[in-house]
């Protein structure tokens, strides 16, 4: 009897000693591949992923394939296989296929292999810290320490590295003089970050985590609105009505109808005013100036090269900053100079121009029509709902950010491994019962 009862106590010893060690990995997994290994960056030197991709950087190539390295270990030796078994969505591995083809296809080679082994590496760290906490207090524990870490890093870099947290007139873009971004290369990644860490305060403050939720999501509120990002700050109210509120007064399966209306209202009223006539003439006559800062431009010229190559793209990482824009004509009445653009500024036409229109198909399945379903499988138990309303907020504000900017697989890009967490996320919370504390999962 005694040796019985002292083999339950080792087993839960155990137990909580594994959990424990899950905790601390995603949470510095997450920490790490939102802030990467060169926070901080100076003025002029270009998003950290895109020095290392290119091979310049050897902190960022050895930081981030050992990352890869330990997230894969740590998902074999510690996370439930079946939750693992879950994330590999059909969609997801078609998805992947073409991403492969566009490496394949593309214009060096070697060099979109090493671009995309980051995105791979991402995706996986990703993956690592949605399976490795045992339940929603861990979970909890993991997105608390990570936004924490980051908004207050990048807080005391204002004092710190003023030159280096700010926006500077020495810079590329002088017009963003003295706005914030912190440990981030950019304010326009800054702020969509600051978002998501605004919802993880709500999903805190939703659980009972009172003190710590409203202090991340104050702080990162605070960050976001001195990020000048006018898009964050108009769909972060948005994202928080659509999800949160239908559930408030009992509505919930009308997150979904909201959903599909934003994205096809957004879509509309960017890319339908480029393409579909007769919202280009009405959009002229109503609002005659209208161009999303130059963007409209960009996307009739995107929308040409795809023309060109509807079926398979011009491959990963061979488009943009390639001769094929460099050395394209400048019309002198064109909004914007495209020969000096890093993207396309919408997500969903770059996926088209690297992969080709049938990547762009399973794209939208994948990222907008599987979440939506995932969302409304998830189990009415108050966990479930809660981390199911933080996945639906973080996937339903980067896809409409995704409008009007573009990182969907750019390396290891921090907005776009948010919405591999949100995507992702919504699978889990639908197929898997979440519970509160590891105590009682015991």
């Amino acid at each position: 009897m005694n040796s019985t009862a002292s083999l339950r106590r080792t087993e839960t010893r155990a137990r909580f000693s594994a959990a424990k060690a899950a905790t601390v990995l995603a949470a510095l997994m997450l920490t790490v591949v939102v802030m990467s290994f060169r926070p901080f960056q100076p003025a002029g030197a270009g998003i950290a992923d895109d020095v290392a991709a290119s091979g310049g950087d050897i902190v960022n190539q050895l930081g981030f394939g050992s990352l890869g390295a330990v997230a894969l270990f740590s998902m074999l030796c510690l996370a439930d296989r079946r939750r693992l078994a879950a994330l590999l969505s059909p969609w997801w591995l078609l998805l992947l296929g073409f991403l492969a083809l566009s490496v394949i296809n593309a214009a060096d080679p070697p060099s979109a292999v090493r671009a995309a082994s980051f995105t791979l590496i991402g995706i996986a760290a990703i993956c690592a810290v949605l399976t490795l906490p045992r339940d929603a207090d861990s979970f909890s524990t993991s997105i608390a320490f990570a936004g924490f870490f980051i908004i207050g890093l990048s807080l005391a870099g204002l004092v710190v590295f003023p030159n280096e947290a700010r926006h500077t007139a020495d810079s590329l873009e002088p017009e963003h003089a003295g706005l914030w971004r912190g440990v981030f290369s950019h304010k326009n990644i800054a702020g969509p970050v600051m978002a998501c860490f605004s919802f993880a305060g709500i999903y805190l403050l939703r659980r009972g985590w009172r003190r710590s939720g409203v202090l991340l999501f104050c702080a990162a509120m605070l960050f976001m609105l001195n990020t000048g990002s006018k898009t964050t700050a108009g769909l972060v109210p948005l994202s928080i009505l659509v999800v949160v509120l239908p559930g408030l007064i009992g509505m919930r399966l009308m997150t979904p109808v909201l959903f599909a209306l934003a994205i096809t209202g957004t879509g509309l009223a960017t890319l339908g005013i480029v393409f579909i006539e007769p919202l280009k003439l009405l959009a002229h006559q109503l609002a005659p100036d209208l161009t999303y800062t130059g963007r409209t431009a960009l996307w009739e010229f995107s929308g040409e090269m795809i023309a060109r190559r509807p079926w398979t793209g011009y491959g990963y990482e061979s488009f943009w900053g390639t001769p094929i824009v460099t050395e394209a004509d400048q019309p002198f009445d064109r909004d914007w100079d495209i020969r000096g653009i890093v993207h396309g500024h919408n997500g969903y036409l770059d996926i088209a121009v690297i992969m080709g229109l049938p990547a762009l198909v399973i794209a939208v399945v994948a990222f907008l029509i599987e979440p939506l379903r995932d969302y409304m499988k998830i189990p009415l138990r108050k966990e479930n709902v809660y981390l199911g309303d933080l996945f639906m907020m973080i996937t339903l504000f980067a896809a409409l950010n995704a409008f009007l900017e573009s990182f969907f697989f750019r390396r290891v890009d921090p907005v776009w491994l948010f919405f591999v967490f949100g995507v992702l996320g919504l699978r889990l919370a639908a197929r898997f019962p979440v519970a509160s504390g590891t105590s009682q999962m015991s």
